[in-house]
């Protein structure tokens, strides 16, 4: 299983890290010891002070596939849910001004929360609503119509370069109201108003 990641997909949030807007999906990868899934907690890195939230959508591959046109890409993906892709921002910067990889920062064990999963097609895809509550307060607040690259383009932009397996999973970007997250905490992430999964900071 391949989790695929998508950088700087929401206009806003990329103004807020003073990133530039792409003009192709910015993609990275994290191993599948990253999952963190079921609710469990996630436990405070020592490596990092700054730590982040970046609430997103998550998709679910259905089939293998390879080259795919963007008009055929539904076709290979079966669910969708929210996580949080954690992000250690410090090390994430440290990085970026030294022109290194970043995935220390991006792909380290349990960074890629998953909720429960929900068939696509009983949402609106394009029109999908998601957000992420921290200590019962809405901090983040996104919608699938507002990603630069949606779902299908993504798919058809992956599959351009790696084969698709089934069960891989696809992070679509985060929208803007990233911030920090302390030992403590419970996030809760919705799509519409069904919460998918909750997660305490320990």
């Amino acid at each position: 299983m391949v989790i695929f990641c998508i950088g700087r997909n929401y206009i806003d949030h990329a103004k807020e890290l003073n990133n530039p807007v792409p003009a192709e999906p910015v993609v990275f990868m994290k191993p599948v010891t990253a999952l963190l899934k079921d609710n469990k907690p996630f436990y405070y890195p020592n490596f990092t002070k700054d730590l982040h939230h970046e609430s997103e959508l998550v998709f679910k591959v259905s089939k293998k596939g390879k080259s795919i046109q963007e008009k055929n890409a539904m076709a290979y993906i079966s669910h969708v849910t929210t996580g949080i892709d954690f992000t250690a921002r410090d090390i994430q910067q440290k990085c970026k001004e030294k022109g290194l990889p970043w995935e220390i920062s991006k792909a380290f064990d349990h960074s890629a929360v998953i909720g429960e999963w929900i068939p696509v097609e009983d949402l609106p895809i394009n029109d999908l609503q998601f957000s992420l509550n921290k200590n019962n307060s809405q901090v983040q607040h996104g919608n699938s119509r507002d990603m630069i690259f949606p779902i299908s383009k993504i798919v058809a932009y992956i599959s351009t370069y790696f084969k698709i397996n089934k069960g891989d999973l696809i992070f679509t970007g985060t929208p803007a109201g990233v911030s920090s997250v302390q030992i403590g905490d419970i996030l809760q992430g919705y799509i519409a108003d069904k919460e998918l999964f909750h997660c305490e900071i320990k």
